[in-house]
């Protein structure tokens, strides 16, 4: 008799995975997690530029992460600053200012340098060059004492006014033979009322070398008033630098005046603009921004004078301007004032990566899924977990690490589709799976009262 029932009802166990396999039909893209290590328990992964022009929703609920039997885990998004997120400890490194005029007088640091007899520098004087030579020259860091990768440089100063300094980063062994390793490292401090915007982090390509010197990528007429450079490590956790989209828009013309049109593809969180002109050009910009068509422009940011002037092979440019806050617009407006330029220049909005925390319920491999407009993420406590994590093993624990893998088509654009107002199919299913689990309850109870009778 069991024989006969069992392939009637059986079948409805595997419901509840097709209402998770669901899940994920729900989603245009797929990223596959690489976990650091087997155990974490609780994971965090960096969102990538991939992942921000897949999201659709303004508040990032349609990304969530899966286990390998497509069932949602807990998961929420951390903003950029929040404490895991934060640089682990660092290590000190002694550093040497240059002469204003290094650069020009080509001299050689090693035979001019005073060296230990375990690699560390004690003096670095370079004769020939003009002790009082206006500018800033660069200054020389001591790396000798790092046991593994350097993968940042932070640095802490003195100034008080807003800058927005290029340094080109190079590295040796010997203090002779120099590898350019970044061209275009940013200082930058700038403000806006009450906002701020610092850039006191170098990143650089797992290097390993004994020196490090940073040279002003364009004259500067006063030396960066430094008062400390810490190393980061591989392994380290760290903030993310602010990173740039860069974006090209068109003219528009009407009774306000002149104006240029851009649409930034995804959800970034955008906190800074940067106007780019080709050529020496000067012009007087306000920043405006909305989310739909149908909606009105807001100011986005304060309005500002963007210049560039090239001169002796030498580029300045005004600095990158805060945003009154933080803006997950999609488009975008330039508005010009008298005498700016003709044609579109390029739009560059900062953003820095958020970070996204989740924990390893069920089997691995986990996936992060991104990307719908049907679907949304259920609200889950993990912000309180890692506050309670955070309490109990130290201010200094971190999720475990996970990293993001090549984007994997999944529903693709049709996940971007709002679902009809009657989705009878969704219904029937769901109304078949509350018919299947009380089937199923019931066939449970009857079995035991025929044991028991």
């Amino acid at each position: 008799m069991k024989s006969i029932r069992m392939p009637r009802w059986a079948w409805l166990l595997a419901l509840p995975l097709v209402a998770l396999a669901a899940t994920a039909d729900d989603y245009a893209g797929r990223w596959p997690l690489a976990l650091a290590r087997a155990d974490g328990g609780a994971y965090r992964v960096v969102l990538d530029r991939g992942v921000y022009r897949q999201l659709q929703s303004p508040t990032l609920r349609d990304l969530v992460v899966v286990n390998a039997d497509g069932a949602p885990v807990a998961t929420a998004v951390f903003p950029p600053d929040a404490p895991l997120a934060q640089a682990g400890d660092s290590v000190a490194l002694p550093w040497f200012p240059l002469p204003g005029d290094a650069g020009a007088a080509g001299l050689d640091i090693a035979a001019i340098s005073e060296v230990a007899s375990d690699g560390s520098l004690r003096r670095v004087e370079l004769r020939g060059a003009s002790p009082g030579a206006d500018g800033d020259g660069g200054f020389v860091i001591d790396a000798s004492h790092l046991r593994g990768p350097l993968v940042a440089l932070r640095f802490a100063w003195s100034d008080t006014q807003a800058f927005d300094r290029g340094y080109r980063v190079s590295a040796s062994d010997d203090l002779r033979q120099w590898l350019e390793i970044e061209p275009d490292g940013r200082l930058v401090q700038l403000r806006n009322g009450d906002r701020r915007i610092v850039e006191d982090r170098i990143v650089l390509p797992g290097v390993r070398a004994k020196y490090l010197r940073l040279q002003p990528s364009a004259r500067q007429p006063v030396p960066l008033a430094l008062t400390g450079v810490r190393a980061e490590l591989a392994g380290q956790v760290a903030a993310p630098a602010l990173q740039w989209e860069e974006l090209r828009g068109h003219r528009v013309e009407g009774r306000d005046g002149v104006a240029f049109d851009y649409v930034l593809g995804g959800r970034f969180p955008v906190e800074a603009v940067d106007v780019v002109a080709a050529g020496n050009s000067t012009g007087r910009w306000r920043l405006e921004s909305r989310d739909a068509t149908d909606a009105a422009w807001r100011e986005a940011a304060a309005p500002w004078v963007a210049y560039r002037v090239d001169s002796g092979g030498q580029s300045s440019r005004s600095p990158p301007q805060p945003l009154h806050g933080l803006s997950r617009d999609r488009q975008w407006r330039l508005r010009a004032g008298e005498g700016s330029a003709i044609e579109a220049p390029l739009l560059r909005l900062g953003y820095r990566p958020e970070t996204v925390v989740f924990l390893a319920e069920g089997r691995p491999p986990f996936a992060l899924l991104a990307g719908s407009a049907r679907a949304a993420r259920s609200a889950s406590p993990l912000p309180q977990l890692v506050d309670a994590l955070r309490a109990a093993r130290g201010e200094d624990w971190q999720p475990a690490a996970a990293t993001l893998g090549a984007r994997q088509q999944q529903a693709g654009d049709a996940a971007l589709q709002p679902l009809p107002r009657a989705d009878w199919t969704r219904w029937l299913l769901w109304a078949l799976l509350v018919a299947g689990a009380a089937l199923v309850a019931g066939f449970a109870i009857s079995l035991l009262r025929s044991k028991a009778e």
